[in-house]
């Protein structure tokens, strides 16, 4: 549907209720309008910037009246910054709002046929939850509107953060982030304050020229720490230069890595990530269990909501002790390793061959025997001779990516007819749309949301199905 861009102020408009992508929504003329950064009980002058034929989109202008519930944003970069965008929301009415998500997606949307959902599971930490970060280095960072950039010297115009909003181009310079507990910023200053200091070139995405382009840090409960430095090219003294540097100066790093990346983005799937200093994974606990993390390695970026995300899943399964437990997306094992004491025999595949080579090894560290893992396209792997030769699954478990599940591993799924399923999903959409599919010969029996990122909209959503009679 084509969008036109427009000017018009609304004004003393009443914000009713949040709404999908972190935005909030009232009505003008039977027009629905989304605005970001609202409250539910706000009274503000809206500038419509898009509409369509159904709907317009609009920013703030003023806020008239605030709501009885809006709160002071925690948080400098607050409005800039793309992420925590419900800081002004008190966390109740977050949980109630991803719940509402869900109630939408799955009900109002997909029109399918649930029991009462669930009250989301709140996180207990609210601020410093994350355990993976990754920050990004501009040679033209995102100004303030207070900025005159004539005025800018060009070593102030270096920025290492967060992308802004949608613009792929622009970074915000983050002072203090309140997603990841120390020393996470700590470090990220010195980086920047030292390559600044050395004359290092930070990278410009439109050009593509540069040399330090971004970074990552991760965290565990177990106070292991990874730091991965990306580099668009090799300049060994003042690549070395930095890591000894860093690595001096926080000697609690457990793994320094760094990668020469010279392609045109940032990912690092298909990188050589190269251990400078330490050990080369980090190690998370969950329960008795411990499972090693590499820097290409998936792993729940909330480490205390997994535990409670995974519990959920565990439960729904119902298992005995005696069942063939299929855990499709298996990433680094976690899930079939959390759910193998209470099962037969778990069986898990996972696309990236290092995530396998991972759960292998998590398996071992941790004693399990009933666990097998296998690598490759997950509908190529789960075929009907995949499924003859290491025996039919008596329950699945999906953790698949934002997109969902292929139509043909639905259908295999559908020909397998295991007698339950568990379906963990982090876009409650695709789930709605996967969960139609099996409809034909599921019920959805629970639903339970569960919060892995507070002050953002994101939801994970864990839906139980059993076969029906």
């Amino acid at each position: 549907m084509s969008r036109k861009r427009v000017d018009i102020l609304l004004e003393n408009m009443m914000i009713e209720s949040c709404a999908a992508e972190g935005k909030a929504l009232t009505h003008w003329n039977g027009i629905v309008v989304f605005v970001p950064f609202a409250v539910p009980g706000d009274i503000v002058d809206i500038r419509v910037i898009k509409k369509s034929k159904n709907y317009y989109e609009g920013r703030i202008e003023r806020i008239v009246q605030p709501s009885k519930d809006r709160l002071e944003p925690f948080c400098e970069h607050f409005g800039t910054c793309g992420g925590c965008k419900w800081q002004p929301l008190p966390y109740h009415l977050q949980l109630e709002a991803k719940r509402k998500q869900v109630e939408d997606q799955l009900v109002r949307i997909g029109h399918l046929e649930v029991p009462e959902i669930r009250p989301t599971l709140p996180s207990d930490e609210i601020r410093y939850y994350r355990n993976k970060l990754e920050f990004t280095f501009s040679s033209r960072r995102w100004l303030m509107k207070d900025e005159d950039p004539e005025s800018i010297p060009p070593e102030d115009r270096a920025g290492l953060g967060f992308h802004v909003g949608k613009f792929f181009d622009k970074v915000l310079d983050i002072k203090h982030c309140y997603l990841q507990k120390d020393p996470s910023n700590a470090i990220r200053l010195f980086i920047k304050e030292y390559a600044v200091a050395h004359g290092f070139e930070f990278y410009d995405i439109r050009q593509n020229t540069g040399f330090i382009r971004n970074m990552f840090i991760r965290t565990t409960d177990t106070s292991e720490l990874m730091l991965i430095v990306c580099f668009a090219h090799e300049d060994r003294e003042k690549r070395e230069g930095l890591l000894n540097a860093v690595g001096e100066r926080f000697p609690e790093i457990t793994s320094l890595y760094y990668i020469i990346n010279s392609k045109l983005n940032d990912s690092i799937g298909d990188q050589d990530c190269i251990l400078f200093k330490g050990k080369p994974f980090i190690r998370e606990k969950m329960e008795n269990l411990t499972f090693r993390i590499g820097p290409k390695s998936f792993y729940q970026t909330n480490s205390a909501q997994a535990l409670k995300l995974y519990t959920v899943a565990r439960d729904f399964a119902k298992l005995t002790g005696s069942e063939t437990v299929y855990d499709l997306y298996t990433g680094t094992g976690t899930i079939a390793q959390f759910v193998s004491s209470k099962a037969g025999k778990v069986i898990g595949i996972e696309y990236v061959p290092e995530a396998i080579e991972d759960a292998w090894k998590n398996a071992e560290a941790n004693g399990i025997t009933n666990c097998e893992f296998f690598a490759g396209d997950m509908k190529d792997v789960l075929s009907a001779s995949f499924i003859a030769e290491h025996g039919r699954p008596d329950v699945i478990i999906l953790d698949p990516p934002r997109a969902g599940i292929h139509p043909d591993v639905a259908k295999t799924i559908l020909e397998a007819a295991p007698s339950r399923m568990v379906y963990v999903s982090c876009n409650p959409a695709s789930q709605a749309r996967d969960l139609a599919i099996f409809s034909e010969k599921y019920r959805i029996t629970a639903v339970q949301p569960v919060d892995m990122f507070p002050h953002t909209q994101h939801v994970e959503n864990v839906c139980a199905l059993e076969l029906k009679d």
